[in-house]
């Protein structure tokens, strides 16, 4: 079975949010039991060490021991390991052990902090696609990576590489619809990172959803995915309006610090921040926990078992 088979094309994959201790070590069991969550909700798979995962918090040996920690504990649920780095040696690197261990494909992104060319962009994925020798996802995040990948640089990867699709993240939601129309002429999926707009972006045409708020409302994503995208039957509501009142209250903190409090309140221990934390984001950080936890036993939405 070639590695392009195993990839997915579809469904809700977990941006994976990576707990850590106070010295940013990963903390395998609640690391596992934040999956089992998210198996126990029926997600279709993972990406690894994408930015819900805070790669740029960990050095390369702690990247290739999360990645390995992962494949581990998420089968049977494919893995996306990102290996974006400034660091082509890094990316380079990453991508070979994404191939040893086995995972089915890799993501990338533009390097970051220095501004990329279009060229120099398609270049620096086809050295991440060439390395690895795995099935590759262009990982498009503008706001966090300073440059945005192209429609026509998307489109000559496809045509250089295997490409396994294509992850739209950001404010540019319009951006999906072009995104969408190339891949149907190259035979690619398009992951939305578009969370709290699931019926939208189903709508348009998009296979699946690769977001943060997984983490947080595995249950809500899976059944808007199923009814939206599936056409299973069922209603959108008051799954949706209860995702958008997630994505509201969250918002309130900045990204990613956001994702662990909602999933402090679901009951799941996302263990110590990786960055410096303001008293006033740690107040605020408090409060949204609280809220969001009358909120969920308003809902009756299942916590985690902690046991």
């Amino acid at each position: 079975m070639s590695s392009l088979s195993l990839v997915p094309r579809k469904g809700i994959l977990a941006a994976l949010w990576l707990p850590t201790d106070v010295h940013g070590n990963l903390l395998a069991r609640e690391l596992a039991a934040n999956l089992a969550f998210l198996k126990r909700h029926r997600v279709h798979g993972v990406l690894a060490l994408g930015s819900t995962g805070e790669f740029p918090q960990f050095d390369l040996e702690q990247r290739k021991r999360a990645l390995a920690t992962v494949a581990e504990l998420a089968a049977p649920l494919p893995v996306i390991a990102n290996v974006s780095d400034i660091r082509p040696q890094a990316v380079a690197e990453l991508g070979r052990f994404a191939a040893r261990l086995g995972l089915p494909a890799i993501a990338v992104m533009t390097p970051g902090f220095y501004p990329s060319t279009q060229e120099d962009a398609l270049a620096h994925f086809l050295h991440a696609a060439d390395a690895a020798q795995l099935p590759t996802f262009l990982y498009n995040f503008p706001e966090l990576t300073g440059t945005r990948i192209n429609v026509e640089t998307v489109a000559a990867f496809a045509d250089r590489a295997r490409m396994a699709g294509i992850k739209q993240s950001g404010h540019e939601f319009a951006y999906h619809e072009e995104l969408i129309q190339l891949g149907r002429a190259k035979d690619f999926p398009v992951f939305s990172g578009s969370d709290t707009r699931l019926p939208e972006v189903f709508a348009l045409g998009v296979e699946g959803c690769i977001g943060g708020l997984v983490n947080i409302a595995p249950d809500l994503m899976v059944h808007l995915y199923e009814v939206c995208h599936d056409h299973t039957g069922g209603e959108i509501s008051p799954a949706f309006e209860r995702l958008r009142e997630i994505g509201r209250i969250i918002d309130r903190l900045t990204f990613p610090l956001n994702v662990a409090a909602g999933m402090e309140a679901r009951g799941l221990d996302p263990g110590e921040p990786k960055a410096i934390v303001s008293p006033r984001s740690r107040a605020l950080y408090a409060e949204i926990v609280a809220e969001l936890q009358r909120k969920f036993a308003e809902w009756q939405l299942e916590p985690q078992r902690t046991s």
